[in-house]
């Protein structure tokens, strides 16, 4: 009786120490893992299918998706309501900040530059489009 109270608390604590720092040790999983963790559905979306929750700057700032150059913290305090980060961007942020050892800005910057790449976008922010023509001082 006391050996299965001692393994059951001890399943406990360990449980809601692995719970509380998932932030912290969840990035050094491989990504297909990962995906799957960020996939489970809860027992409240369960239920109500048409209901799904939106992640928030609060839940970006906890991930550690802030700065100084990109400050959350006063979305948070104005009470923003917009979504904050989308979860592919998340992983695809945190992929590139593992495998490179960069910081979140570096990061950032450089998701971005191959998100423009891929959409035929160039590092100036001009189409890489040989028939664009501009009317500017450029």
């Amino acid at each position: 009786m006391y050996l299965m109270f001692a393994i059951f608390l001890l399943s406990m604590v360990i449980g809601t120490g692995l719970y509380l720092t998932r932030h912290t040790w969840t990035p050094h999983l491989p990504n297909r893992i990962q995906d799957i963790l960020y996939n489970i559905p809860s027992a409240s979306t369960a239920s109500s299918a048409a209901y799904s929750r939106l992640p928030s700057f609060l839940s970006d700032v906890e991930g550690g998706f802030t700065s100084s150059n990109f400050n959350l913290s006063d979305n948070i305090t104005e009470g923003d309501s917009r979504s904050g980060l989308d979860a592919q961007g998340k992983r695809d942020v945190q992929r590139i900040m593992r495998s490179r050892g960069i910081g979140f800005d570096e990061a950032r910057r450089v998701m971005m530059e191959g998100r423009f790449k891929e959409s035929g976008i160039g590092k100036d922010g001009l189409p890489r489009d040989p028939k664009l023509v501009t009317f500017g001082g450029r």
